[in-house]
């Protein structure tokens, strides 16, 4: 076997090993329609390393169209209109903001993107929040779609109008 080939090898042997490396602590909710919608999703937080991948598919959103998407300070989604949430995951006292651009709260995420047919998968990685123990833990809290955009700006949450979409995050 030549040397580029055995090169190849090894650096194709690494890739998978590094793949199959366990991950830290993982949370899931699975979002439940509120006020009247029809949407539906899941939404995984994976803690790897010192930051969390937060994955998201969310269904009967409005086509092409963003949403406002935020983790809560409650897990609970219990009320019609999911105010049982609470406000935005806050634990630091931030003002509301984009997480790409300065002050935030933790639980401030990416708006989700629609396509033509009311679907947006995200997949987002942030280095605020945990999985695992502590004060910034998305584990026990819950996770909230909103009608409409996020600006980003206005306080305290962004002007994303009524919660459609609500679930609780439990850890797996």
């Amino acid at each position: 076997m030549s040397s580029r080939l055995v090169i190849i090898a090894a650096v194709l042997s690494v890739s998978a090993c590094a793949s199959l490396s366990p991950s830290g602590p993982q949370a899931s909710a699975s979002l439940e329609p509120r006020s009247g919608s029809s949407t539906t999703g899941t939404v995984g937080f994976e803690q790897r390393g010192g930051k969390v991948v937060v994955t998201a598919e969310v269904r009967g959103l409005r086509p092409n169209a963003e949403h406002g998407f935020h983790v809560h300070e409650r897990g609970d989604c219990s009320a019609a209109d999911a105010m049982s949430a609470g406000g935005h995951f806050n634990p630091k006292g931030q003002a509301h903001g984009n997480h790409a651009a300065g002050t935030h709260h933790a639980g401030d995420m990416p708006n989700l993107k629609a396509d033509a047919a009311g679907v947006a998968r995200l997949v987002w990685e942030d280095d605020e929040l945990v999985v695992g123990d502590g004060p910034t833990s998305v584990a026990g809290k819950s996770v909230v779609v909103h009608r409409d955009p996020d600006d980003f700006k206005s306080q305290p949450a962004g002007n994303s109008g009524p919660r459609i979409a609500c679930g609780v995050i439990t850890r797996k």
